[in-house]
């Protein structure tokens, strides 16, 4: 069902700052700020040669971020993101596997403009796993 590994998320209390430091420090290529409301964010990406790295920033006051930036002030990993061919089928397979499936169950659209779903951490060793089709 996993296809490769599209991003690692890492949640930051400034996203300036952190692009920069990926940016100047490391000398990364970082995208270009991208509001997401639907997802109560803002995200940069940090292109490698095998996959990204995703910035998350708080946007707006019912930010999910925003929680998890209150638990680790200084930032931390946030998400591991995995494409699939089919999320549809992917996210049947998964309930009926007993996943549970964060939010109404259905595909939003994520950074990239596609379908993403998130599968509740405590079903997956405590990490918050994102599903992109591709």
């Amino acid at each position: 069902m996993l296809g490769k590994l599209n991003h690692v998320a890492i949640a930051v209390p400034d996203l300036e700052k952190a692009s920069a430091l990926y940016r100047d420090t490391l000398g990364a290529k970082v995208s270009a700020p991208q509001a997401l409301p639907e997802h109560g964010v803002t995200v940069v990406f940090i292109e490698l040669d095998n996959t990204k790295v995703e910035l998350l920033e708080p946007l707006g006051e019912g930010s999910p971020i925003a929680g998890f930036l209150s638990k680790n002030p200084d930032g931390g990993m946030h998400h591991i993101c995995y494409e699939v061919a089919d999320i549809m089928a992917a996210r049947d397979r998964l309930k009926a596997d007993g996943a549970r499936i964060l939010g109404d169950g259905k595909p939003k659209i994520g950074a990239h403009g596609k379908p993403v779903l998130f599968l509740h951490p405590k079903d997956f060793a405590g990490t918050l796993v994102e599903l992109e089709q591709v």
